[in-house]
């Protein structure tokens, strides 16, 4: 896992990489301008028209509950003028991600899997609005975090995990897609939860770093590309010893019969 982590590293600063960086950053400059003004708007309206307009919709019981909202977005607000680039980062990439990975996932297939058969790009449909789920559920943590994040680091390490488990499962699924149909990338996700978590963490650990997190999407692209290589070829290398057990004792019924996604496991 560490050594597709620094491949992913090295190939940061190639001539093709640097050109998606400036395109992503550059989005994830302006997505990032846009959520920090939506948080704005929203705190701004529950305090004023809009607070009035629910408590009157929804009767006196709603006072309460909208003050507690109001607070959470207001601490959200504030810790995001100072660390917006850092804790809103992670919806910011999955989004970013939606529209560049592809390309990413490409280049790295191409500089370091040049024998195997090329991914195919899944529907511009698709990745995007996986991406905009992932962003919505990172949102949603931040804001749940938000409150408990100066009691005792609580709310940071709810926020660290989640972010691991959200951006270790997207872009894990970005690489897998390519390689083979939707239905079975998730369920190679589900068969691997634990590992691909595992390398979330590294992944998390690079967004939360301040400027660096904006070539999030490429680092962890090229990450869960090479693991789900490594995986895949791990996997088509069991199935091969399966097979030279079936052939060397055909009434060997313990053995599970070849699995046809293996196909594309080249390696």
């Amino acid at each position: 896992m560490l050594h597709a982590a620094y491949l992913a590293l090295a190939q940061m600063l190639s001539p093709p990489f640097r050109s998606v960086l400036l395109k992503s950053a550059g989005l994830a400059l302006l997505l990032l301008a846009v959520l920090m003004v939506g948080l704005y708007q929203l705190v701004a309206w529950l305090g004023g028209a809009g607070g009035a307009w629910m408590e009157t919709t929804l009767g006196p019981a709603a006072q309460n509950p909208l003050a507690v909202l109001g607070w959470i977005l207001a601490i959200a607000l504030g810790a995001g003028l100072f660390a917006g680039a850092v804790f809103l980062m992670p919806a910011v990439t999955s989004l970013v991600a939606s529209f560049y990975a592809d390309d990413v996932a490409a280049e790295v297939e191409r500089v370091h899997y040049p024998d195997d058969p090329p991914g195919i790009a899944p529907p511009i449909g698709y990745a995007v609005l996986e991406g905009t789920k992932t962003a919505l559920l990172a949102l949603v943590i931040y804001l749940c975090a938000a409150p408990f994040l100066l009691v005792a680091g609580a709310g940071a390490v709810v926020f660290f995990l989640a972010t691991a488990y959200l951006l270790g499962r997207e872009y894990f699924l970005i690489a897998a897609v390519r390689l083979q149909p939707i239905r079975d990338a998730k369920a190679m996700w589900r068969d691997n939860r634990t590992r691909v978590v595992t390398g979330g963490l590294l992944i998390a650990a690079f967004v939360l770093i301040p400027i660096v997190n904006f070539a999030t999407p490429l680092f962890a692209t090229a990450f869960m590309v090479h693991l789900h290589k490594r995986m895949a070829a791990e996997r088509a290398a069991e199935r091969r010893r399966e097979r030279e057990r079936i052939a060397a004792d055909p009434n060997d019924f313990s053995v599970q019969p070849p699995d046809p996604r293996d196909r594309l496991a080249r390696h």
